[in-house]
């Protein structure tokens, strides 16, 4: 039941709930983003064809990422709601039936980089000079995904229990270790081998391994949400339906928007290695100036989660009102920083081919309007939506725009048309954009504003 409270405090409340989520995570995220600028400065640093392979080599890694988002998506939206409720037992059942999932899928991706990792590299490009450094660069790298399938699970239900501030402090750890051991092993620093793009690798291994070790050692402590062999091995079979039911729509949406979103790579890819080159860098800049909008976004789903597992409805339904808002004020935000840093932006990357520079700086102006359709999205699909169990909506959206669209508008521009880089870069970058009338029409709708709890005893 919703319990009586003046307009005054739930405002007080509903925004210190925001700043209290919302800035850790927007800072871990952030610090990931710093991980992947790191490679891209030290990589460039070495020569533009080490920067280009390893920005192919880690689509892999990203298509990866899109099945823990589906299964990190999933857990937030039942973790969240039953946390709200004040069901400790049911957010470990979430949690081990999360993990089962996410420690099958790493298992497989971990076998295809180690076995065949040059058929990967080869749906990117079909240059040589990028495939060989993206083989030592996946076989080594690949040991992280074993390690991040555990641990990314366990720091997500960390953040839906109330310790969103300790789980980011174990991410960023781990995320300036990576930094540290990237200028260590890629240079050859305090009397270690040089190892270039090998080193890339070694570093994330063993960064995600520290990671995994704190996460272990988090879970061996008494009064905390825990991984129980019981739950593993024996979930209840209500919650593993409602998991299944709610995370497949999320993880198709992820593989459509995903596999579109690796397309672009495809695309880019076989325009030549300065477009490949100067896509990396932009990719960069719009995943760490975007950490406050991803911040928003998981944030959201947390505080809506929560309030509608207490039977809250009418204030998940404002606080929603109030995080779209917010989110599209933080998409405008986030485009005015791009403008304003792309000089600086431009000035550090003048290791780049004249040609590949002269790219880099109509992508920036392109990166910065679509920060305002990024920002919403991630926030009301990823966040607000699937706070209330409606994962659909963001499958039929992702399908529609990116394969009945952006996909082939895009490849014909590029292989049949053959029109300039610039132009094909633009017409990829118009999906989010695209999606925010529907977006806007299906969340006043208020669709997404329900119960999704059960009472223990449903769940056998």
């Amino acid at each position: 039941m919703e319990t009586l409270m003046t307009k005054k405090d739930e405002k007080r409340e509903f925004y210190k709930n925001l700043w209290t989520l919302t800035l850790p995570i927007a800072l871990q995220n952030l610090m990931s983003a710093a991980v992947s600028a790191s490679d891209a400065i030290m990589l460039g640093a070495l020569d533009q064809s080490s920067l280009s392979a390893v920005s192919l080599a880690t689509q892999v890694q990203f298509v990866l990422s899109l099945f823990m988002t589906a299964f990190t998506i999933g857990e937030t939206i039942l973790a969240a709601q039953y946390w709200g409720k004040e069901d400790a037992s049911s957010v470990e059942q979430v949690l081990a039936i999360a993990m089962r999932g996410s420690i099958m899928v790493s298992v497989v991706f971990f076998l295809a980089a180690n076995v065949c990792p040059e058929v990967l590299m080869r749906i990117f490009t079909d240059e040589q000079e990028l495939i060989k450094p993206g083989i030592l660069y996946l076989r080594t790298v690949s040991w992280s995904y074993l390690f991040s399938g555990i641990s990314q699970i366990y720091l997500c239900v960390m953040k839906n229990s109330g310790r969103t501030l300790k789980s980011t402090i174990y991410g960023s750890v781990a995320v300036v270790l990576n930094l540290i051991l990237n200028a260590i092993f890629i240079f050859g620093l305090f009397g270690c081998p040089r190892m270039e793009i090998g080193g890339a690798a070694l570093a994330t291994v063993i960064a995600r391994g520290v990671e995994l070790l704190l996460v272990i050692c988090e879970n061996c402590r008494k009064d905390r949400v825990r991984i129980r062999l019981r739950y593993l091995l024996h979930p209840y079979r209500s919650l593993q339906k409602d998991f299944a039911g709610y995370t497949a729509p999320v993880l198709a949406n992820e593989l459509i928007w995903g596999c579109g979103f690796t397309m672009f790579s495809v695309i880019m890819g076989h325009l030549g290695s300065d477009a490949v080159a100067a896509n990396s860098v932009a990719n960069i800049v719009k995943n760490i100036i975007a950490c406050v909008c991803f911040g928003i976004g998981n944030g959201s789903g947390i505080i809506v989660g929560n309030e509608l597992g207490r039977g809250a409805l009418e204030r998940a339904r404002r606080y929603g009102d109030r995080l779209f808002k917010i989110s599209f004020l933080a998409g405008a935000v986030s485009g005015l920083v791009i403008l304003c840093i792309s000089p600086l932006i431009l000035y550090c990357t003048q290791s780049l081919t004249e040609q590949a520079h002269t790219y880099l700086k109509f992508m920036l102006y392109i990166c910065s309007y679509y920060m305002i359709g990024k920002s919403v999205n991630s926030t009301v699909i990823a966040g607000i939506f699937c706070a209330g169990g409606d994962t659909r909506f963001g499958l039929f959206c992702d399908l529609v725009t990116m394969w009945f669209f952006i996909v082939p508008l895009g490849a014909v521009a590029a292989f049949v048309l053959k029109l300039p880089v610039m132009t094909v870069y633009f017409l990829l970058n118009l999906d989010e954009m695209i999606k925010l009338p529907a977006v806007y029409r299906h969340y006043r709708n208020y669709d997404w504003v329900k119960n999704l709890t059960k009472e223990t005893e449903q769940m056998f």
